[in-house]
């Protein structure tokens, strides 16, 4: 397949092209020089600008693997000019050559999550969780979502997968923070949502892989376990206070449940035989 990356200079967009190479023929574009890479075609510029999309004129393209954004802590001008905006300019260019395959790198904070008085409607918070954000960034990455349903009415037959995915750490470099049982303490859920890097390319890959459908879905895409050193329903007490009793939280009563996630990724299981691998937990 022909792959383009958007964002090829990042965390994961590096990693993604070293094992995409192997199999398949790489587009990457980035904002700067990667130091003479010759194992794949690298475009220099940024993926919302017209005029730098039009260097892939006559590049064919099938699947596009939309990893670059303005991240957390971004005003509303800079996040919805350039997730959204710049995101419906790609895609449009996209469908009009031909492109049907779009992964877009949504994020978790998609729900509200990057707030400390953020809560969610169910637990764990499910794929399609409406966007209760408070920050342009979960705004935007809600706004492509519905971006990517609004092209899929517009281009039957096209596959649009949205991936929300956590808090993206170092594989080795990040551990969770150790805590009391019970907890005391008053962050973001986002905070406890992590995923290594190794997982998400991996997962990445599986994707890409993966039969085309006639279909647009959200994924969640957490660590397979909270990333916390406490189980979850203790975590969760703590986090949700008085208000623990409104949940219906029994799916963390269940010996098997303890440490799971906060997020479910039923669908990223049933629809690409996916889970993420790699623990959090140091036992």
């Amino acid at each position: 397949m022909n792959i383009l990356i958007t964002g090829v200079n990042g965390f994961i967009g590096q990693r993604l092209v070293e094992k995409l190479v192997q199999n398949h023929s790489v587009i990457g574009m980035g904002r700067s020089p990667l130091g003479g890479d010759e194992s794949f075609t690298f475009i220099q510029g940024s993926f919302h600008e017209t005029e730098d999309l039009h260097q892939l004129d006559g590049i064919p393209i099938d699947v596009v693997v939309h990893l670059a954004a303005v991240t957390g802590g971004s005003d509303e001008e800079s996040a919805l000019a350039v997730n959204v905006q710049g995101t419906r300019r790609l895609y449009r260019y996209l469908l009009d050559r031909g492109c049907s395959r779009f992964i877009t790198a949504s994020s978790i904070a998609a729900t509200g999550s990057l707030h400390d008085d953020f809560m969610p409607l169910e637990l764990p918070i499910p794929e399609d969780h409406p966007c209760l954000a408070k920050d342009a960034y979960g705004l935007s990455k809600a706004m492509v979502e519905d971006l990517t349903r609004y092209f899929h009415r517009m281009s039957p037959g096209a596959d649009f997968i949205n991936l929300r995915l956590g808090a993206v750490a170092t594989d080795g470099k990040w551990t969770a923070p150790v805590m009391d049982d019970p907890p005391s303490l008053s962050v973001p859920f986002i905070q406890f949502g992590h995923v290594y890097v190794s997982d998400v390319v991996d997962g990445l890959i599986k994707i890409i892989n993966a039969p085309p459908k006639d279909r647009v879905i959200t994924c969640n895409f957490v660590g397979p376990d909270v990333s916390a050193s406490v189980p979850s329903l203790s975590l969760l007490r703590s986090l949700l206070g008085d208000q623990a009793a409104v949940y219906d939280l029994s799916h963390f009563d269940d010996a098997k449940n303890q440490y799971k996630p906060l997020y479910r990724m039923d669908r990223l299981v049933e629809e690409f035989g996916f889970m993420p691998k790699k623990s959090f937990r140091s036992t």
